[in-house]
């Protein structure tokens, strides 16, 4: 003779019906608000080498979390954890063998 239990969910809990504490309905994520990305314009980028010479340099400078660039369009998207001087972004620049020619508007 075998004794069959019957087993109930219980209620209250924070797990969802799968059993795990997280159903993915609830995703939070946190932005940095005290992140700054500024635009800039090289000059001379034609390339994924281009982009990936200039992003380097510009990765080097203290304070730079990430840095895109985009050969077709000259553009260059910085984000910091704080402004950055204008002759660091132009030496970097400078160094990988490109011209800055400002921050975009």
């Amino acid at each position: 003779m075998t004794a069959e239990t019957e087993t109930t969910p219980s209620t209250g809990s924070c797990c969802s019906p799968t059993g795990s504490c997280h159903d993915g309905a609830a995703d939070v994520q946190i932005e940095q608000s005290d992140s700054v990305t500024t635009v800039y314009q090289v000059k001379g980028m034609t390339c994924g080498h281009c982009e990936g010479s200039v992003s380097e340099e510009i990765s080097g400078i203290a304070g730079v979390t990430s840095v895109a660039a985009v050969a077709a369009t000259g553009l260059v998207t910085v984000t910091s954890k704080a402004p950055l001087a204008e002759d660091a972004v132009r030496a970097a620049v400078d160094e990988a063998g490109y011209e800055l020619v400002s921050p975009a508007v």
